[in-house]
């Protein structure tokens, strides 16, 4: 019995070993993946040793380099006539460059290990995962609230060349109070992507999410609102204070305002009422015939500009359709550079019905409504529609509300020209509230993207 323990004990520790070995040579080898410029350099070093050693050899006359070269010859004959020249050359030859590889990865490791933290992956993966997210295609999200920082999660996975369009109609809670207060623009979908785009920061992010539940004044305001007014403050516009805040928090691409304008939403109800106000439009509880804002026509951020006409691909919500995602419609620099970009469109429509903005609207309903704002124009080619119904749980929640799952009425939407991308992208909490998965959601996006772009 102990005989078989030692056995045991002992295959155990060489799979240990051998792990440990395979893991080790593994991680040798990814320094000789491509695009990582590397093997150049490697190169260059040898290159190097080689010129030095000539350079010295002339210095001094050859005379030691010839009495060294003499006796590296004679133990070459040595081990030539023990080994054949077409083992022991190979031989050599392969254990100088793994001492030469060794020797670059442990000197490369040496200098980094001073900046790693703790529990932090190895100097070659994070090298590798960053080639990768900054070769990604560039991707302009087009939205506002929390459906545009759910997709952001997802995406950010997959590239890091990510330009988020954000709405600053917003005028309730904490950023309706800083604007009215302070006369900035509002700050809260954009602290919501900034969060969500940002690379790995866990405690920077909460403390940009924070939200004070005490204080004389302070109450309700979120710390990154606070934040980012202050930084307009300092700086001078939104534009360059969220700048300032994707470098405090390491952000994989850019968060950008639709425009630059303090507007002001307003909406033409079915009963002839016109309401003012993002943040009273959906409790009018009217049908919505006509949104707009104040001023018209507000000029478009040129960044935003710039990135869609860049962009390889454009993407569309998810997010309340009349105080989130038309809204940057209504910026008519926006929806003319999507109307003319070549790159894949999608528009992503959200699972349940909003009382107040979208009540009894299905699939093609939400279309008319994006054509209708920006001129009965295409904006874009296909619409992703979740496939499966939630949890009877979520619909008895949701029905409560007035709110269900949005309809899907193929041949309505076909007849508007688009292609319907079916997929199961739902999250659901254990309340019932229905989100999309910001992982399902992403990589169903990049399938499609992959296949529209190669169809071209």
């Amino acid at each position: 019995m102990s005989i078989g323990f030692l056995r045991q004990a002992l295959n155990a520790l060489q799979q240990q070993s051998r792990s440990r070995t395979s893991h080790r040579v593994n991680q040798w080898f990814k320094w000789l993946s491509p695009g990582l410029s590397v093997k150049r350099w490697l190169l260059i070093s040898v290159g190097g040793v080689f010129l030095a050693s000539l350079g010295l050899a002339i210095w001094v006359k050859l005379t030691p380099i010839f009495l060294l070269l003499e006796l590296l010859r004679s133990f070459l004959g040595v081990i030539t006539n023990i080994l054949p020249n077409y083992i022991s050359g190979p031989l050599v030859l392969l254990c100088g460059l793994l001492l030469l590889l060794w020797g670059q990865t442990r000197t490369v490791g040496s200098i980094t290990a001073a900046f790693k933290q703790q529990g932090e992956t190895e100097l070659i993966d994070v090298l590798l995962a960053h080639r990768r997210l900054y070769r990604g295609p560039k991707i302009v999200v087009i939205g506002g609230g929390t459906g545009l920082s759910t997709l952001l999660r997802g995406l950010k996975t997959y590239s890091a060349n990510i330009s988020a369009i954000v709405t600053v109609a917003d005028d309730g809670g904490s950023s309706g109070r800083l604007r009215q207060e302070f006369g900035v623009l509002p700050p809260g979908d954009i602290r919501n992507c900034l969060a969500a785009l940002a690379d790995e920061e866990k405690l920077l992010t909460e403390l940009f999410q924070y939200r004070f539940r005490a204080g004389d004044g302070l109450t309700g305001h979120s710390f990154g609102n606070l934040f980012l007014t202050a930084m307009s403050e300092i700086t001078g516009d939104l534009e360059r204070a969220v700048a300032a805040s994707s470098k405090v928090l390491a952000v994989r691409g850019q968060v950008l305002p639709a425009t630059l304008t303090d507007v002001r939403l307003w909406a033409e109800l079915a009963d002839g009422r016109r309401i003012e106000g993002e943040s009273n439009i959906p409790k009018a509880g009217g049908k919505i015939v006509k949104l707009g804002c104040t001023p018209a026509n507000p000029p478009a951020l040129p960044a935003a500009i710039k990135a869609i006409k860049e962009a390889d691909y454009i993407i569309i919500g998810p997010g309340s359709l009349y105080t989130s995602l038309i809204p940057n419609l209504l910026v008519p620099e926006i929806a003319n550079a999507i109307a003319s970009s070549k790159a894949p469109r999608i528009y992503i429509c959200n699972i349940m019905t909003q009382p107040g903005e979208t009540e009894g609207y299905t699939v093609a309903d939400h279309i008319k409504a994006i054509d209708a704002a920006c001129g009965q124009r295409r904006l874009f080619d296909a619409v992703m529609v979740h496939k499966k119904s939630p949890s009877p749980q979520s619909l008895i929640r949701y029905a409560q509300q007035n709110s269900h799952p949005v309809f899907l009425d193929r041949e309505d939407v076909s007849l508007l020209g688009r292609r319907v991308v079916l997929a199961n992208v739902l999250y659901e909490d254990e309340t019932g509230v229905v989100r999309h998965n910001p992982q399902k959601l992403a990589k169903v996006l990049l399938r499609w993207y992959s296949g529209a772009h190669h169809g071209k």
